[in-house]
């Protein structure tokens, strides 16, 4: 066991208990709700889109297509990890690799075994999930890992993120849960909305998660869309990517999105852009704890709408 950081609250914990509070932390708290939610979301559609009751059967798909990407999940932030212990030394201190919480070969071993049980849980439970892990985690080590290492590269970079969250992720889950459920119908309209609204809010999170980085991106030549465009631009094109969803949302709920209540989408996606500028409106660009809570507020945002379009589906 590494040493525990004194100035830490693992020092107030048990050595079992403070290897996994690093664990949790490891993984990217943040992340590991929002696959938790797509998982429970795409669930919720499939059964709302084959009429398939909330039985045990299903309960145990939804359950192995969870730990599957929450084991891919740790993966992939585990190898980038790995990969920038420099960088976070200056952008992310508290983070266990960067704090020598963990010693570089016991995460090592973590992201080993993390993908190989996300690829045989996977393998074991469905040909769609399958490919869905296989694919994110090939993303996911093009994007940290030597030579190749996509996150060098801006647009590439922010390629990677919403192609994973947005598009692999929904639709490969949905395709899963449809077959488990015993529909021939594909993909629905209200999973393709879903989709392009993903899509479209992650592009807003892979550029904006540079801000907060900026010191550690700059001293080891990580070139970003921060660095080329200046903090004040980013954080205004993020803004307005997460409000053209919303008026996306709104513009579908008008329109009348078949198997959605149309009221619901309206007011409740009215309701979170009223929120978005709100809280946007005091963001001091200068203080980094500012622009790091806002960035977690815009994670927060993500979550919802893995909540919300379910529900609006639900009530129709």
């Amino acid at each position: 066991m590494t040493p525990i950081a004194s100035s830490h609250p693992r020092k107030f914990l048990s050595e079992p208990l403070a290897w996994c509070y690093s664990l949790w932390k490891f993984s990217r708290p943040h992340t590991i709700i929002g696959t938790s939610l797509s998982v429970l979301a795409l669930y919720l559609l499939a059964l709302a889109a084959t009429g398939s009751g909330v039985a045990i059967a299903n309960i145990l798909h939804f359950l192995g297509a969870w730990i599957a990407c929450l084991c891919g999940n740790i993966y992939i932030v585990g190898l980038n990890q790995l990969e920038d212990i420099g960088i976070d030394k200056i952008n992310k201190p508290h983070l266990p690799l960067a704090a020598g919480e963990f010693s570089q070969r016991q995460g090592q071993w973590i992201v080993g075994m993390t993908g190989i049980l996300a690829l045989l849980i996977a393998g074991s439970l469905g040909w769609w999930l399958l490919m869905m892990v296989a694919v994110s985690l090939a993303i996911g080590t093009a994007y940290s890992l030597p030579p190749i290492r996509l996150k060098r590269f801006p647009f590439l970079a922010a390629l990677c993120i919403f192609t994973v969250r947005g598009v692999v992720v929904n639709l490969g889950l949905f395709l899963h849960f449809g077959e488990k459920f015993g529909t021939e119908g594909g993909l629905t309209l209200s999973v393709v909305v879903l989709t392009v609204f993903i899509v479209v809010f992650t592009i807003a999170i892979a550029i904006f998660k540079d801000v907060p980085d900026l010191e550690g991106d700059r001293e080891y030549n990580i070139t970003t869309f921060t660095l080329l465009l200046g903090k004040a631009t980013i954080f205004n094109l993020a803004r307005w990517v997460i409000s053209a969803c919303y008026l996306g949302m709104i513009g579908v709920g008008i329109f009348k999105l078949p198997g959605a209540n149309s009221g619901f989408l309206i007011s409740s996606h009215g309701l979170l852009l009223g929120l978005l500028w709100w809280r946007a409106r005091n963001v001091d660009l200068n203080d980094k704890s500012a622009i790091a809570r806002f960035y977690q507020f815009i994670w927060k945002l993500f979550f919802l709408e893995y909540l919300l379009f379910p529900l609006a589906c639900l009530l129709a």
